[in-house]
């Protein structure tokens, strides 16, 4: 089998490999990088469990679904992943907030929903209710009814006008 020579940037970090044309995004993520909290659901880009940041360098990049996203194609992009959220290892508003809102049961949709959430809150810093359950919309959550995450976000952007 063939591979590709890539280059990129991940969490703020340079990363070089050669990748089967093939692989997704979040395969190489998960399996080449150990960056493991891009979670694979469907594989189909409906769950949203795998969305990631992606841009050109110095853009800080638009929510990607990862699985419907080959790794050749991140050539020469920024990616942030969940990881990449809390660079420091504090976590940022938005994770708190989700931690105090409880915004989260089984944890299996939350990096997702903390990077849509994320990309929501830098292109739209309040939000009114139903722009952020437009927002979330894409992100399937099968544990908590979706009340507490909004929540969580909103107050996230309250934080901000402080």
């Amino acid at each position: 089998m063939s591979t590709i020579d890539i280059a990129l940037t991940v969490n703020g970090k340079p990363v070089a490999a050669s990748v089967p044309p093939r692989l997704t995004l979040a395969d190489f993520l998960r399996e080449r990088l150990d960056l493991t909290g891009t979670h694979l659901g469907c594989e189909h880009g409906i769950c949203g469990a795998c969305t990631v940041l992606v841009g050109e360098p110095g853009d800080p990049g638009d929510a990607v679904r990862a699985c419907l996203m080959f790794a050749v194609q991140a050539r020469g992009m920024e990616v942030t992943t969940v990881e990449g959220l809390a660079p420091d290892g504090e976590m940022n508003a938005l994770q708190k907030s989700f931690q105090q809102h409880h915004a989260l049961q089984c944890g299996f949709c939350t990096p997702g929903m903390l990077v849509t959430a994320t990309a929501l809150l830098r292109d739209c810093p309040h939000p009114s209710a139903d722009q952020v359950r437009d927002a979330i919309s894409g992100n399937l959550c099968r544990c908590t009814g979706y009340v507490p995450i909004v929540e969580a976000i909103l107050e996230a952007s309250e934080s901000t006008k402080e």
